[in-house]
């Protein structure tokens, strides 16, 4: 093949990734739009009729707003510096009419969560991703759909089945592992989920990988156990694998509001959370959790979920997510 002929080949490949890519984000755009229905008629139909039904913009406007973000799960933190920032910006814009409010309202909002570029280091680095969180919030799920993201992007991903308390989970890693085409190291049920991480660490050593993720158990009922296990699993990276660069997420179920946010409070505790995964955001009233978290622990929320399939996990996206939530027509797709 000619020189020329390779590069057309080339660009054609690559345009129809980006194509490929471009219709999968307007797709996850629209499940976006539509899981966060219940969100919206919770919070923002409410602070439209306060736009529209107040004729000053005073302190009971400011009020009402208020009691609507903080009953909408955005909680007493984020709520506080998103009306600050309105404030401030009413003020500086000399703006007199509350319906003006609301795309200042989105932009604040949308400030407030910006994960900024840094997010996704691991992505550019060899790396270990440990991945934490309780029975039944989606952890083993997640870590599938992320080991299907990486692979997708071209990355040599090996999976580590350090989840051996819950009898189902490494089975249904497995599935996932194939499902995404990665190579996967498991253990019996019940054995030491460091010995599992230790002969993950060798594999991935042997095979060149890019990111070595790891699926361990969440059990917030007996944080002693969970610090101890963290404890030692960690140990053994700093020892075995002091050269990748380290990544540690939280699964979270968004169905479930503030105890969301409580359980992320208590995972800081035992270990150094480097940012949230967000699921079932479909069908919930309480996505508004994503800014409480983001706010109130100060962990950034790196992935959102709304749905069954391997696409539905998707890099969250500050600009994307309030857009979704206030329906305004997605204009970076």
């Amino acid at each position: 093949m000619s020189g020329m002929a390779e590069r057309l080949l080339s660009a054609g490949i690559s345009s129809l990734m980006g194509g490929k890519r471009m219709e999968e984000k307007k797709g996850f755009f629209k499940r976006l739009v539509e899981g966060l229905t219940k969100t919206r008629d919770n919070v923002v139909s409410k602070i439209d009729e306060i736009f529209s039904g107040f004729s000053s913009i005073d302190d009971d406007f400011y009020d009402e707003i208020e009691e609507i973000l903080v009953m909408g799960d955005i909680g007493i933190n984020a709520t506080t510096s998103i009306i600050e920032d309105l404030r401030q910006k009413v003020k500086d814009q000399n703006i007199k009419d509350p319906a003006a409010c609301k795309q200042l309202l989105i932009d604040s909002i949308k400030q407030e969560m910006n994960v900024g570029e840094t997010a996704y280091e691991f992505e550019k680095r060899k790396s270990v991703v440990l991945v934490i969180g309780v029975n039944g919030v989606g952890k083993t799920t997640s870590v599938g759909k992320l080991a299907g993201k990486l692979k997708d992007q071209g990355k040599r991903v090996v999976l580590a089945a350090a989840d051996t308390f819950r009898a189902a989970a490494g089975e249904q890693l497995t599935e996932w592992a194939h499902r995404a085409d990665v190579d996967i190291i498991g253990g019996q049920e019940g054995s030491d989920p460091a010995s599992v991480v230790y002969d993950a660490i060798s594999a991935a050593k042997a095979r060149s990988a890019d990111v070595l993720l790891i699926d361990t158990a969440g059990r917030l009922h007996n944080k002693k156990n969970l610090m101890n296990e963290l404890g030692k699993i960690n140990r053994i990276l700093d020892r075995e694998y002091p050269e990748a660069f380290r990544e540690t997420l939280v699964v979270l179920d968004g169905t479930t509001g503030q105890n969301a946010l409580a359980q992320a409070r208590e995972f800081k505790e035992v270990a150094n959370i480097t940012g949230i995964i967000l699921t079932k955001l479909d069908g919930t009233a309480k996505g508004g959790i994503a800014v409480a978290i983001h706010s109130e622990l100060g962990i950034p929320v790196k992935y959102i979920g709304v749905g069954e399939s391997i696409d539905d996990l998707q890099k969250f996206d500050a600009d994307e997510f309030v857009n979704a939530l206030f329906d305004v027509e997605n204009r970076t797709a």
